[in-house]
């Protein structure tokens, strides 16, 4: 996969469930969930930022869309997503982890909303290349670490476009 992420076409390796469940860790204004929202038309997408601003331009995109099935929430995912234990078929930690400072507690608050057998996907920044912030890129290595510490399963890992790395773990 060539360039910069296409949520679309990585969405697409995930083969997910109409009817699912899916949670945005740091959503932004939505590039993933949107598409996500798409695919999931029987199901439901929680986009979680920490800042509101996105979280509004995300509403608007989505009433533009016509897009009823997203939850938008505020929330620090450092501290707590606010959800329910065990509610989420799958997390996306996109473009996330380099910028939080506990990367343990992020997967962790993951691994807890989500339903036994449920996937987290993390796509991040590669250490190796010029392009991309400067600081706190985290290597796969760390990162698979912590998971396998925390009882998370790799199932896939995969190049997600030049400059960035992904990785699926199952709960």
């Amino acid at each position: 996969m060539n360039g910069f992420i296409n949520p679309q076409q990585i969405l697409k390796q995930l083969k997910l469930r109409k009817d699912m469940t899916a949670v945005d860790f740091g959503c932004g204004s939505g590039s993933w969930v949107l598409p996500l929202a798409e695919k999931l038309e029987d199901g439901k997408v929680i986009a979680i930022d920490i800042l509101e601003e996105p979280l509004s331009a995300l509403q608007g995109k989505a009433k533009i869309q016509h897009l009823d099935n997203i939850e938008r929430v505020l929330a620090d995912i450092e501290k707590s997503s606010k959800l329910e234990d065990g509610i989420a078929d799958l997390v996306l930690m996109t473009d996330l982890l380099f910028e939080v400072d506990d990367v343990k507690k992020v997967l962790e608050e993951g691994k807890r909303v989500l339903k036994k057998g449920g996937r987290i996907l993390v796509v991040d920044w590669r250490k190796d290349v010029a392009l991309g912030p400067e600081q706190g890129r985290v290597l796969p290595s760390e990162i698979k670490k912590i998971a396998k510490d925390l009882g998370l399963k790799l199932t896939e890992e995969f190049e997600a476009g030049t400059y960035h790395f992904a990785l699926v773990f199952e709960k």
